[in-house]
């Protein structure tokens, strides 16, 4: 027997409705190279009616992709919003990718139409006569890049939504149906296509409105860090329409000061970035009106208890872990905001609770979490046990867009992350390390995450990688690439005898190398692949 509820599909045309009616007077804020721009909800909503009126004007096929190349603006939420709410799909394309790889995702995706940032033109034309399925290119006009090319394939995007008629009707009749499309970062080979339905995009953005996750509410302002490419910005952006709270968008002048000065003008309440971002940005907020911020995510890698602390305790801004994955819409889990009274305790916060803002954090209530042993059996979520973390729910991926899947999901619907963890009784989330990044010495294995959390506690180091190097006697040991901070004078043999004590001695790498930068990926997680693929034996 079925329930007697209204057929209603969670579908893209819902955040629409939230726009025009329940939070028309609330604002999305676009930071500029020139100052800033404000429109209001009930402006955005117009002009994404005359957006997804423009995509029938260019005779956009249904289900087809519409590609993005853009910074994160109000012109980016537009199309957010316009292209799976007129029934095309939206595909953001990771500007800082290789041309190579920008090349294959357009054409392994078949886009139709590819809207992009003046700014990035240049990443973008020199591909354009290698993408046969390109019917038009929409350039958006942020300011800077080169004149439009004189071509009849180039569409000015102010031009095109002035000269639309606003789509009267904005309807999506099956939640099932594809409203966006993201490619893995492509860190072990080819990206890979993974594509939300509506019902995924909507759900996800609703459980960053449940307490013990975002807490999202229609008084906070939320300013997404992350790229709009990346996981669609976190769903950050969908999350805060559903809420009702105002948008704040750093565009492309996203330099740390520019992102202090965003948060303590706007009075920024919640906002999510990753570790490098959270690095750069904390000499700039340092004695900063910080009263309105409450909660600052952390994404793409562990977060480090040296970091989590100079935030708590310094800032009494709570900095807190999350996991997640493309493939997971990404949120999977997140760390619980501290209350009031825990922020700046006296004598400093105590070892403990730092762990717990760092740790991974608590499953989302829609995504089920299990670890798995390498023989196939599960794990107990007793604290000490280890295994693979394997995720499922509504807004996890079944599949990958056009490639056997069969190794990445599990005979029972598992998605596998490659991700090694440990759960814990009340069901806190911990992650070790990548399956791909565990350091097996002497039969042992070194957990390159942890090694590098204790590298981390000494005061003169401002970043640290760690990767394994073949060695004959004992199959691999680990190779510590540490920043330091300004006038450290940091040595190999400083770090070594920081690390007695704090770690296992065997863990101890004999090569510590001082390097001035790390290398990092396009959505800015450690660079680990080319660290282990240099070739490079640092100096003892």
């Amino acid at each position: 027997m079925l329930g007697l509820m209204q057929d209603h599909p969670l579908s893209m045309p819902l955040l629409v409705d939230r726009l025009e009616q329940r939070f028309a007077r609330k604002t999305v804020v676009t930071s500029t190279v020139e100052g800033r721009t404000v429109a209001t909800f009930a402006e955005v909503a117009e002009r994404v009616r005359r957006l997804a009126g423009a995509l029938d004007a260019l005779a956009v096929p249904a289900s087809a992709p519409v590609a993005t190349l853009g910074w994160n603006s109000q012109r980016h939420l537009e199309l957010y919003l316009a292209v799976p709410s007129a029934g095309r799909v939206l595909h953001t394309i990771n500007q800082r990718l290789a041309p190579a790889d920008i090349e294959y995702i357009v054409n392994d995706a078949a886009d139709d139409v590819i809207v992009v940032d003046r700014s990035l033109l240049d990443a973008l034309w020199p591909l354009v006569d290698r993408l046969p399925t390109v019917r038009h290119i929409v350039v958006m006009d942020d300011g800077a890049g080169p004149a439009l090319p004189r071509d009849p394939r180039v569409v000015d995007y102010e031009a095109l939504i002035a000269s639309a008629a606003p789509a009267a009707t904005l309807s999506v009749p099956d939640e099932r149906s594809a409203a966006a499309l993201c490619y893995t970062s492509g860190t072990t080979g080819r990206p890979k296509g993974v594509l939300y339905d509506h019902r995924s995009i909507v759900l996800h953005a609703l459980s960053f409105l449940f307490a013990d996750t975002f807490g999202l509410g229609e008084a906070d302002v939320v300013m997404p860090i992350v790229p709009m490419f990346h996981a669609n910005a976190w769903g950050l952006p969908y999350a805060a329409i559903l809420a009702g709270a105002s948008l704040v968008l750093p565009g492309r002048a996203a330099t740390p000061g520019r992102l202090a000065d965003l948060v303590e003008h706007e009075r920024v309440t919640v906002s999510g970035a990753v570790t490098t971002v959270w690095l750069s940005m904390l000499p700039h907020l340092r004695g900063r009106d910080l009263a309105a911020l409450r909660r600052l995510a952390n994404g793409g890698g562990h977060l480090p208890l040296e970091l989590a602390r100079q935030y708590l305790d310094e800032l009494g801004v709570p900095l807190v872990g999350t996991w997640g994955m493309t493939e997971a819409s990404p949120l999977v889990t997140s760390a619980r905001t501290p209350a009031r009274t825990d922020v700046r305790p006296a004598g400093g916060t105590p070892p403990e609770r730092l762990a717990a803002l760092c740790a991974a954090g608590y499953p989302s209530p829609l995504v089920g979490v299990r670890l798995a042993r390498a023989d196939g059996t599960l794990a107990p979520h007793d604290g000490v046990a280890s295994g693979e973390l394997q995720i499922n729910g509504p807004t996890v991926a079944a599949g990958y867009v056009g490639v056997d899947a069969t190794d990445t999901i599990t005979a029972d619907g598992w998605l596998r992350t490659g991700d090694v963890g440990v759960i814990d009784p009340d069901g806190c989330v911990h992650v070790v390390d990548r399956l791909k990044d565990l350091i097996k010495s002497g039969g042992e294995w070194i957990g390159s995450a942890e090694l590098e959390n204790a590298v981390l506690t000494h005061p003169g180091v401002e970043e640290a990688a760690v990767v394994a190097r073949p060695d004959e006697t004992w199959g691999e040991r680990p190779v510590a690439y540490v920043v330091e901070r300004p006038g450290a004078g940091l040595t190999g043999a400083a770090i070594r005898s920081h690390l007695e004590g704090r770690v296992a001695r065997w863990w101890i790498p004999e090569d510590v190398l001082i390097v001035t930068d790390i290398p990092r990926t396009p959505t800015g997680k450690i660079a680990k692949r080319q660290l282990r693929e240099a070739g490079v034996t640092p100096p003892r």
